[in-house]
């Protein structure tokens, strides 16, 4: 029994989160879920390949020959960091506009399976990923091309600028996730920060930006201390916070010559921290996440899933929760609380969940009563 969790449980009962509003972006993929087969014992059923080691050692066995690997589609359903932390959002009765590759000239319907409370724009077509899900990870496997059409000059085609300052201006949150498949996103910041942030409101309460670098490790280091560097000057008039898991967090700091794989979590997200300037840095291993706020160091451990349902978007549902804790004032350790629950609930149930939900399961945390 955890009193911590379950105080936050009883504390969640008494806040009834008000209609926030939210701007998400910008990316747009078409996930297709799918298993990797080991042993087909008849047309029906198979047994799976359990671990991403398994598969390498059956690659590494077809070395110099050949080899097939069956792979089975479960479903197909919405993907993307940015899609996939919007319908978390919006679990909350959140008011969002969701703009990004959704389809063009016309959306995809798979799109449409967003909840009512979002109002879509889209400016390109969505890329595909093959998720390839495993008990110890999964591999993403995508096809992006789509994602050049990502560019400031198309968004202000389908949004118009009024519009998005209008929509920035009366926002609690703006997240701009997904930058390693957009090639062109900090360009797309960059004009942002210079035709749009100057003529938006200055608050005094600032509404919080959050980004996503999602696995920059193919990217050149010149672009990604390019594209950090830029978000400091977002501070003017918002809240800036940079998410990154343990392997976009350990890669930063590698190629920032800022720590390496002997590093504490810790000392990687204190090293990033200080580097960036930023409002927050929070980064979320499997286990566990911390952060850092207002020069403060916060970890907390996770409720870890032995056998999850889903893992595609557990990240992305880890941060909608950190994000929407913050949004509701929770204190830093309370917020990573919130996110990980969130994300807890996910990779259990393969759906977000509602703030009831969240609020039951934070309880049943608390209790020691989840598997």
């Amino acid at each position: 029994m955890d009193n911590y969790i379950i105080n936050l449980g009883k504390k969640l009962n008494g806040i009834h989160p008000e209609n926030k509003k939210m701007v998400i972006g910008f990316d747009g993929f078409i996930d297709e879920i799918i298993h990797a087969v080991d042993k087909r014992q008849n047309s029906n059923t198979f047994t799976r390949i359990e671990t991403i080691a398994d598969l390498a050692k059956r690659i590494e066995k077809a070395s110099g020959l050949s080899t097939n690997i069956e792979l089975y589609p479960l479903q197909q359903k919405i993907g993307g960091n940015g899609p996939i932390m919007c319908n978390a959002l919006a679990k909350h009765d959140a008011s969002i506009t969701y703009i990004g590759a959704l389809g063009v000239p016309n959306i995809h319907d798979v799109f449409y399976g967003m909840p009512k409370n979002v109002e879509l724009y889209s400016f390109a077509n969505s890329g595909h990923t093959d998720a390839i899900e495993f008990n110890d990870g999964k591999l993403m496997l995508g096809k992006m091309s789509s994602l050049n059409d990502v560019t400031y000059e198309n968004l202000i085609r389908a949004v118009g600028k009024e519009k998005l300052i209008t929509l920035l201006s009366e926002t609690d949150l703006f997240a701009a996730v997904n930058w390693s498949m957009i090639p062109y996103m900090t360009d797309l910041w960059e004009k942002i920060l210079i035709n749009i942030v100057p003529l938006l409101p200055a608050k005094v309460k600032k509404p919080v930006f959050f980004i996503d670098l999602a696995d920059p490790e193919k990217r050149e280091v010149s672009e990604i201390k390019k594209a950090l560097l830029l978000l400091q000057k977002f501070k003017t008039h918002f809240y800036v916070v940079l998410g990154l898991n343990k392997k976009e967090a350990y890669d930063i700091a590698s190629m920032l010559d800022l720590g390496d794989e002997n590093s504490s979590l810790q000392d990687i997200n204190r090293s990033i921290y200080d580097y960036l300037n930023l409002d927050s840095i929070v980064v979320h291993p499997v286990d566990r996440s911390s952060t850092i706020i207002n020069n403060q160091y916060f970890e907390a451990m996770g409720p870890l899933a032995l056998k999850p349902k889903l893992t595609t978007g557990a990240g992305d549902n880890f941060n909608s929760g950190f994000v929407f804790g913050l949004l509701l004032g929770l204190d830093p350790m309370e917020a990573l609380h919130m996110g990980m629950a969130t994300s807890g609930y996910y990779v259990r149930n393969a759906i977000s969940p509602t703030y009831n939900e969240l609020k039951e399961f934070m309880l049943n945390w608390g209790y020691g009563t989840i598997e």
